[in-house]
């Protein structure tokens, strides 16, 4: 929880609180349905919820705007981005059921007006999104087709509507897979955060 100050030091008293009811809720969930490998439990904030978060360097979600995030798993990147822009209305899908209940449950508990969470695949999903943000889910071959077509063309943002994935490792091969169609941006996360986890990290944002 202090990482999550030391990097975000303007979170208000209610998005502490907020943040702060992550740590049990994932906990008691945890041990019911495993959505976070049981040996990552204890590094939640930095492995979890600060990454999630480091979209927020890239990107600050204006008002109404509508964000989707596919294959949300337990609610990451979602939760913690609904955290940090309560005026941004969050849609996280998974095709796990038991997943999105731990979704609905945990964002429930810390009072997160703004998520709606749907068990339902990507491919029938209907609706239009300023960005889709993702983390660990898929290549980015398979991720913009599944995307692109739940892009607004209407923009709003400083930073064009797209895809912002989470990765890590090499991802210079998925991006030559995309070929010359599609603009595509990386930002290394080591840029936001002095923290070895984040070393090998980046965000990978396409635009199509």
């Amino acid at each position: 929880m202090d990482k999550l100050l030391q990097y975000f030091p303007d979170l208000s008293e209610r998005q502490i609180e907020q943040f702060r009811q992550l740590g049990p809720l994932y906990r008691e969930w945890n041990d019911k349905i495993n959505v976070i490998s049981r040996k990552d439990i204890d590094n939640l904030f930095e492995h979890h919820v600060l990454h999630s978060m480091a979209i927020a360097q890239v990107v600050s979600f204006k008002p109404k705007a509508r964000v989707l995030d596919l294959g949300t798993g337990g609610g990451f990147p979602g939760i913690p981005l609904a955290i940090l822009f309560p005026e941004t209305s969050f849609t996280l899908v998974d095709g796990t059921r038991k997943k999105i209940t731990v979704v609905q449950e945990v964002a429930e508990a810390v009072k997160l007006e703004n998520v709606t969470a749907r068990h339902i695949r990507v491919e029938e999903l209907k609706g239009q999104f300023d960005f889709v943000v993702t983390r660990a889910v898929a290549r980015l071959e398979k991720l913009v087709p599944w995307s692109f077509r739940l892009i607004k063309e209407k923009q709003q943002h400083a930073l064009p509507n797209g895809l912002l994935a989470l990765k890590g490792g090499n991802i210079k091969e998925e991006i030559q897979a995309l070929g010359r169609g599609s603009y595509t941006e990386v930002f290394p996360l080591s840029e936001f955060f002095d923290l070895p986890y984040f070393e090998e990290k980046c965000i990978v944002y396409v635009q199509w």
